[in-house]
């Protein structure tokens, strides 16, 4: 998407072409033409192939830190629509990981070509940049202890709230009128919970069950008269209509193939069997944080947490 070493290129070109035809003959000047030419396009071909997106890999299954990721070391069902859809459209993938709130101010300016992050399609976010079709429905939820009394949404007043900055549960919690503390990444706040300070946290559906199956003793709320169901959409550039209309035709292919189900179901079935081989490990205590890959941070290693063995 970069066009830099395009532009260089066609300028050293131009360069020597007027250099040959003050001082050389016809048949020079071509011939160096027809190299640089070549040159030129060998160079185009490079950058044709890079689309970034930008993500916070703190979402698992939808996007996280693995040894053996899709894109580089990107793993997750987002990861996997991404490097379906840069293929599509003639591209090769590369993923620029940040902090979910600074994912469409980099999208903004120009720090990537498009945001896939599990994001909710909002009003207020489609007044800063275009989304893409949706690709993806959800719903928050509540995570709480096995003995937690919380039922409801509304059972959460008073109690000790946490939400991911930036993510749809902030919103929702903020829109009831609830305090609570919002962590940068969801596996704190799951950190937060199995330590006792927080008594809930409010995240999406399917990254719930991920957090669940792989802590035990937590459980999942669900309050459908509260929590409305909401559709994750790929962000790029507002105006980038050339963009979009790739992507939307790329994610339109993949949902009428069925091949975005196929994703989703694959990750989730794998959850499943990871939570299935934990359960009959040696050794496994109530409580324990069983995130190697998901809690890892960029550099592979996991943070140290006072009171829980990693």
């Amino acid at each position: 998407m970069k066009l830099f070493k395009k532009i260089l290129v066609a300028g050293v070109a131009a360069a020597m072409t007027l250099s040959l035809g003050a001082c050389g003959n016809k048949e020079d000047a071509e011939v160096v033409n027809v190299e640089m030419e070549e040159v030129s396009n060998g160079e185009d071909d490079v950058n044709a192939e890079k689309l970034t997106f930008g993500t916070n890999a703190e979402f698992p299954p939808f996007e996280y830190i693995s040894s053996e990721g899709v894109i580089d070391n990107f793993d997750g069902i987002d990861m996997a629509i991404a490097d379906t859809i840069a293929t599509q459209c003639g591209y090769e993938a590369e993923i620029n990981n940040m902090e979910f709130d600074s994912l469409l101010l980099a999208l903004q300016n120009g720090q990537v070509d498009a945001v896939i992050a599990g994001m909710t399609i909002t009003d207020e976010r489609k007044e800063a940049v275009d989304f893409s079709v949706p690709y993806y429905k959800a719903t928050q939820v509540m995570i709480a202890k096995d003995d937690s009394d919380i039922k409801s949404a509304a059972d959460m007043k008073g109690k000790k709230i946490a939400v991911v900055l930036g993510y749809t549960g902030e919103e929702c919690v903020k829109k009831m009128g609830y305090e609570y503390e919002a962590f940068k990444k969801g596996s704190e706040t799951i950190l937060e919970l199995l330590n006792g300070k927080c008594d809930v946290v409010v995240i999406d559906s399917a990254t719930a069950e991920k957090y669940i199956g792989d802590n035990e003793g937590l459980k999942i709320i669900e309050d459908p008269n509260a929590f409305v169901a909401e559709e994750y959409g790929i962000a790029v550039k507002k105006g980038n209509k050339e963009l979009l209309d790739k992507i939307n035709t790329a994610i339109q292919s993949m949902i009428d193939d069925g091949s975005i189900s196929e994703i989703a179901a694959e990750y989730l079935d794998e959850d499943s069997a990871d939570d299935t081989e934990g359960a009959e490990a040696e050794g496994a205590e109530a409580g324990e944080v069983k995130m190697e890959e998901i809690n890892e941070d960029e550099n592979g290693e996991k943070p140290e947490v006072e009171g829980l063995d990693q």
